[in-house]
């Protein structure tokens, strides 16, 4: 009796499986010609025709001087010259933001060197530059750390030796182990709050910065960019700092 039931029941399944197979329906697949993309697509006229204008505007936008530099601005080298003025431009705008804004003074900046895409000519610059340069929307981050935790970025530096631009900090090793720290030409006081401008995308743990994540982040609302193109105006002629700021004594 029970060996029926068995059989009665694939029986059954046996039979809903057909006719729910019988019910499905197989879509009709067509093949389709693919379209190559390439220098003998023509353009659509009646499209260029409604952006030129456009166009027009913010090529005209783009193309216009905002400064001037008598060097080629690179990125090269641990104290590369653009990294050390971008570092100080990120000081400095920062600082201006907390004074008006926390009543407090930036004591360093950090930025990296990733983020800075490429270089800037020797000429005229132009506001395109900047958008090759810094292409992110990333925004400047005020960092609240202690003293004493500090260390963790020194010990980051002395790690890596990656020329990560700095501004306000100095920062010594030899054959990779930290032998001088400055914040501001001074040695840190493990007590005392320090407050570091950097990039949201820093101050998140990028590049592995895992020690900003001791501290408390405050954000300004500046895009790095507009801040960037900000001083870039500001200054004319652009001269940037050449000191010495990592000091990789035997780097390999």
């Amino acid at each position: 009796m029970k060996n029926k039931f068995i059989l009665l029941g694939i029986a059954l399944a046996t039979l809903s499986a057909c006719k729910t197979a019988s019910s499905v329906q197989l879509a009709e697949v067509k093949t389709q010609k693919n379209i190559s993309i390439n220098n003998e697509l023509k353009n659509d006229e009646e499209f260029v025709k409604i952006i030129e204008p456009y166009k027009q505007k913010l090529d005209k936008e783009m193309n216009q001087k905002i400064s001037h530099t008598n060097t080629d601005l690179t990125k090269q080298g641990d104290n590369s010259n653009l990294g050390n003025l971008l570092a100080d431009y990120t000081f400095d705008g920062a600082d201006e933001w907390a004074k008006k804004n926390l009543q407090k003074n930036v004591d360093a900046a950090l930025i990296n060197i990733g983020g800075i895409r490429t270089t800037i000519g020797k000429g005229d610059i132009l506001l395109k530059s900047i958008f090759e340069v810094m292409p992110f929307e990333n925004e400047v981050i005020i960092v609240k750390m202690k003293g004493s935790d500090l260390q963790g970025l020194y010990e980051y530096y002395a790690k890596t030796q990656v020329n990560n631009p700095v501004s306000h900090l100095y920062i010594e090793t030899n054959n990779g182990q930290l032998t001088k720290s400055l914040i501001n030409g001074k040695a840190v006081n493990p007590t005392q709050d320090y407050y570091i401008a950097t990039s949201d995308y820093l101050a998140l743990g990028g590049d592995n910065m895992k020690f900003f994540a001791k501290g408390e982040s405050i954000p300004t609302g500046i895009k790095l960019r507009d801040l960037f193109i900000d001083y870039f105006k500001k200054n004319t002629e652009v001269v940037p700092n050449t000191d010495v700021r990592l000091n990789f004594i035997g780097k390999k």
